[in-house]
């Protein structure tokens, strides 16, 4: 039976990829962490941890690998670069190098992030694989190095590696520090009365190539199944829309009457204008296609911090109750 590794499985991206492959395969499923992954045989390790990484890969022997453990927020990078750089690139050399001191030869999938092309928007033009790299953010600097050390140890160590690259993807079991699910929360707690009807914001104006979290998990699995060793995968929809119309869009959905405010601390020092992502190479060489609407993907992570937030009243009614 095909043994598949996960890093980052307990993590937004990982929960919904590992119900996914439960699903889809016969795969058997192994998580790498820190703490014991509640559904998985855990191997644990940090991945600062050399010699610990090196024990776990070793003790799980893996056919493929999925890493996705990343520090993955763009504020958290700011205000911690060199945080984020350890983690993800270190973290992930360490990795590799206990793959190499096992002697196994499993596929990776290495998870990166279109961040990555950064300023290479400006021209407006749909990034492919070939676009230039121009990273504007140290999450996003991290992201390229974890993509040209993953390039570097195909060339040099023939390590199997695929490198995906996913353009901003959302859905539900997104944290609150995110936009979409940020939105969210704030006008679940204004429909249940417990905010102001006033939704904090920071910049709309950017444009991103918004995806379902549910498609792009699919991507990947039909990247582990299809992909070609050594090849660049752009991941998104193709279609960039405005963060204004994704707040309009929830504020329809509620039907509620909400004034929306700047919260200068929600603003980053810079912000790429215009993403857009030309998965062409997915599309033509992976058979991938979307199958979410973004209104319904809108829909579904409204709906949960509905019950997020109705969990919450109730919390604090029974408490009331018992005071």
């Amino acid at each position: 039976m095909t043994r598949v590794l996960i890093t980052g499985a307990t993590g937004f991206v990982g929960q919904h990829l590992v119900r996914y492959l439960q699903q889809a395969t016969t795969w058997e499923l192994w998580a790498l962490g820190r703490t014991a992954h509640p559904e998985l045989p855990t191997v644990l390790a940090d991945l600062l941890d050399r010699s610990a990484v090196e024990t776990a890969v070793a003790n799980a022997a893996p056919d493929l690998v999925v890493h996705l453990a990343a520090q993955s927020a763009i504020p958290q990078s700011f205000r911690d670069p060199a945080g984020t750089f350890n983690s993800n690139v270190l973290g992930q050399l360490h990795l590799f190098e206990a793959i190499k001191a096992a002697q196994l030869d499993p596929l990776v999938l290495v998870v990166g992030s279109n961040a990555m092309y950064g300023m290479a928007h400006r021209s407006g033009l749909p990034a492919d694989e070939q676009t230039m790299l121009c990273p504007a953010d140290p999450y996003a600097v991290s992201k390229a190095a974890q993509d040209l050390l993953a390039g570097q140890w195909w060339y040099s160590h023939g390590l199997k590696v695929i490198r995906a690259r996913p353009f901003n993807h959302t859905g539900p079991g997104q944290r609150a520090d995110f936009v979409v699910p940020a939105f969210a929360q704030q006008i679940a707690r204004i429909e249940a009365g417990l905010q102001p009807p006033v939704i904090q914001v920071g910049n709309l104006s950017p444009q991103r190539d918004f995806s379902d979290v549910r498609d792009v998990v699919r991507a990947y699995h039909l990247l582990l199944e299809r992909a070609q060793p050594g090849e660049i995968y752009n991941i998104g929809v193709g279609q960039s829309v405005s963060i204004q119309s994704i707040l309009d869009s929830l504020i329809a959905l509620s039907g509620q009457t909400i004034t929306v405010e700047v919260d200068p601390q929600r603003l980053r020092p810079v912000d790429v204008p215009i993403v857009a992502c030309d998965a062409t190479r997915l599309r033509s060489q992976i058979g991938w296609e979307p199958h979410y609407r973004l209104e319904d993907t809108l829909r579904d992570i409204l709906h949960e911090w509905r019950g997020h937030v109705a969990s919450e009243v109730e919390r604090v009614g029974s408490h009331n109750n018992e005071t």
